[in-house]
């Protein structure tokens, strides 16, 4: 960002959005961030709330020593990121991982955007780049509305992102006569509940998985899949042993 920028205008209050907005405004920036929620919500949002995370609750890896996922977490934290305080408040036994609990850490992030001293927030949607000047960031992600994404292939062309729904299970859904706590690489308190199955329970499963009532896609779904971050699905679709 240019050191002369006095005034800057963040559309969309995700992590990105959030994590921009209060930065620029602990620089002393002035800042207009702008969220469509509560007034429009996409079919992946439910809260109002900025910063809300409509994936998975885990964060991947918490160990800078580990893999790059720690290492930029600590660089966060060196920068005094609002997104990593959050996660510390919200956070719930993971192992190695760092994990929230998702209501907790909207929750602080939307408090600490709200009484930032250079924060002005407009709940509205925007659906033209073409109304504003001077510096923008967009930060509406994967769940932007349909009129400003259109907006932004025209002027930009075609972008696009894949990710992958995380399955939630019921906690008083499981049979804890049959599963067990454990830890993942051994590394923990028995923060995650293992629950194990016999060949024939596998493969049943596998098969009520294909067999089951599916979301419909949208056309943009029915292309490439991203493979870092598969639908189980689709992950069993591609052979019987794959999941394993």
């Amino acid at each position: 960002m240019n050191k002369t920028a006095t005034q800057v205008t963040v559309v969309g209050g995700g992590l990105a959005g959030s994590e921009a907005a209060y930065y620029l405004s602990s620089q002393g920036i002035r800042v207009n961030l702008i969220e469509m929620k509560p007034h429009k919500f996409t079919p992946a949002h439910e809260s109002g709330d900025f910063g809300e995370l409509v994936c998975s609750n885990s964060l991947k890896s918490n160990d800078p020593y580990a893999n790059a996922c720690g290492l930029l977490k600590e660089e966060m934290r060196m920068l005094g990121s609002l997104t990593m305080r959050a996660a510390e408040y919200a956070k719930v036994p993971a192992g190695a991982a760092l994990a929230v609990d998702r209501e907790k850490f909207s929750a602080f992030i939307t408090k600490e955007i709200e009484s930032a001293e250079n924060i002005t927030i407009e709940r509205r949607e925007v659906k033209s780049l073409d109304e504003f000047d001077g510096y923008v960031i967009v930060a509406t992600g994967p769940l932007t509305s349909d009129e400003l994404s259109k907006n932004i292939s025209e002027r930009f062309g075609h972008l696009h992102f894949y990710d992958a729904s995380a399955p939630i299970v019921a906690a008083e859904s499981i049979d804890m006569s049959q599963a067990f706590t454990g830890d993942r690489y051994g590394k923990g308190t028995g923060d995650y509940i293992n629950c194990p199955m016999t060949k024939d329970e596998y493969y049943t499963f596998v098969t009520e998985l294909l067999a089951a009532e599916k979301a419909e896609l949208h056309d943009f779904e029915k292309r490439e899949i991203f493979e870092g971050c598969m639908p189980i699905e689709v992950m069993a679709s591609r052979g019987v042993d794959t999941l394993r």
